[in-house]
């Protein structure tokens, strides 16, 4: 399950003003209990307004429903142009998620405004993106998700040949590459990887925690002081 369905069901489950467990969250969910805290806490963060704390329960009052989706026609065309470009250079997992993410537009929003996908010329093909390569990016989406450490074998711009444990942050798309975003432990660095040249990838077992001056968001601001971040090296 993706990190935002999971995030829908919690708010399901908590309907009603009834007291659940983060144990039976998680049992329900099929993820630790860990993984239901960091969830929780970042839906209370966005607003969502879940009573409790960690080792007693939560509950969410009577009243409370997600907003209803309202955009307008250069909003539709955008989420439908976007999710052609995810299907078409998209993860396998990604690829379909935005096939029924089409689907579900279309289903909610109101006739008048909706906009029919073949009025929209805007398509994507890729040739280049083979199942091992969409394969490869669900793999390290979801290992950047849950913070899993990798190991990795790499081979730079230069052709030299490295092994490295790092920990994914987030993967970026230029236009026909990958890139994963990194903390590399061999560097004690934020690079960024190609996933062209990423071979023998695994998770090693260990998860990580966010540490000062190792996230993602110190990474961008890293990039704001130094221009776009170095890439691999």
């Amino acid at each position: 399950m993706r990190r935002a369905d999971r995030l829908f069901q919690i708010v399901q489950y908590l309907r009603g003003g009834r007291l659940v467990r983060a144990r039976q969250l998680s049992e329900w969910l099929e993820v630790s209990e860990r993984t239901i805290y960091r969830d929780v806490a970042d839906l209370q963060a966005s607003g969502v307004p879940i009573e409790g704390a960690a080792g007693v329960g939560y509950l969410m009052r009577d009243g409370y429903d997600l907003p209803p989706l309202m955009f307008t026609r250069d909003e539709i065309v955008a989420l439908l142009a976007g999710a052609r470009l995810i299907r078409a250079w998209g993860g396998a997992a990604m690829a379909r998620a935005a096939e029924e993410a089409m689907i579900k537009i279309d289903a909610v929003i109101p006739e008048k405004a909706r906009v029919r996908q073949n009025e929209i010329e805007i398509h994507a093909f890729a040739a280049e993106m083979t199942p091992q390569v969409r394969t490869l990016i669900d793999f390290l989406e979801a290992s950047a998700d849950a913070r899993k450490r990798l190991s990795i074998s790499y081979l730079d711009g230069k052709g030299d040949a490295s092994s490295r444990v790092i920990r994914p942050l987030g993967l970026w798309f230029w236009g026909k590459v990958w890139t994963l975003v990194a903390w590399c432990e061999l560097r004690h660095d934020f690079r960024m990887f190609r996933l062209d040249r990423m071979s023998d990838v695994a998770e090693t077992g260990d998860d990580f925690r966010p540490e000062t001056g190792k996230t993602l968001k110190d990474f961008y601001r890293a990039m704001e002081q130094q221009g776009y971040g170095r890439p691999d090296a």
